[in-house]
């Protein structure tokens, strides 16, 4: 057993997974670090710009909150309340006013029943599951040696993945709807929209990183349940 996990190459996946999170988290700090510092000639504030977006959305029932953090926000479609952080609720910068355009960007897809966010909301009790079980449940298996325990902890795990697929294109057309919004009302001008367009792709490509790390999580799993069949 200590051989297997001594010597176990697919170690390599995991390490090549935190890489690609960490290098995607790096990217958007920097990214937002660097418009975040430059101010909109428009003067607006996350809030101010987070307003005129869901008003040209049609969204008139929204509440917009502050909420402690860094890049801590979000849009709770439970309460219909946008949440904005410290980072990009009073500050005038072109990276606040575009996260705070594509949280509008939710409530937009919320408003219409977008359907990947219908899905991905139905799929949040399953992939919650999935993700606190799949490890311990796969790991019983593999120590028992029971290959019914070892295909749970793959298939708990897969859901979490699809958890993540399906958040791709509800991030994605949150950002296409946002920076619509700041082009066509001109709440950013064509220059300061381009680094706008700029900070919410690499806020993207967080989710890409993170969807790629946990595939290859779940290939790792894969391939440690078929060495240990082929063990036994």
């Amino acid at each position: 057993m200590g051989r297997m996990w001594m010597f176990d190459w697919t170690y390599l996946l995991a390490l090549a997974g935190l890489a690609l999170t960490m290098l995607a988290s790096a990217g958007v700090n920097n990214t937002f670090g660097q418009y975040n510092k430059v101010r909109s000639s428009s003067g607006l504030t996350g809030r101010d710009a987070a307003e005129k977006v869901l008003h040209s959305l049609g969204i008139f029932d929204v509440a917009i909150e502050r909420v402690s953090g860094s890049l801590t926000d979000h849009y709770d479609p439970r309460t219909r309340t946008l949440r904005l952080s410290d980072t990009t609720y009073a500050s005038p910068s072109v990276a606040a006013i575009s996260v705070a355009a594509h949280e509008c960007g939710h409530a937009g897809q919320h408003k219409d029943h977008y359907a990947p966010l219908v899905l991905r909301s139905s799929l949040v009790p399953a992939a919650n599951i999935g993700s606190s079980l799949a490890w311990p449940v796969f790991l019983a298996g593999l120590i028992f040696s029971i290959r019914i325990l070892t295909s749970a902890g793959i298939i708990l795990f897969s859901l979490a993945v699809l958890f993540q697929l399906i958040t791709l294109p509800v991030e994605f057309d949150a950002s296409a709807r946002a920076l619509k919004v700041l082009e066509e009302d001109r709440i950013l001008p064509p220059e300061e929209l381009e680094g706008g367009r700029k900070v919410l792709r690499a806020a993207a490509l967080t989710y890409v990183a993170a969807l790629a790390s946990s595939m290859l999580q779940l290939l790792r799993l894969i391939l440690l349940s078929q060495s240990r069949s082929r063990r036994d």
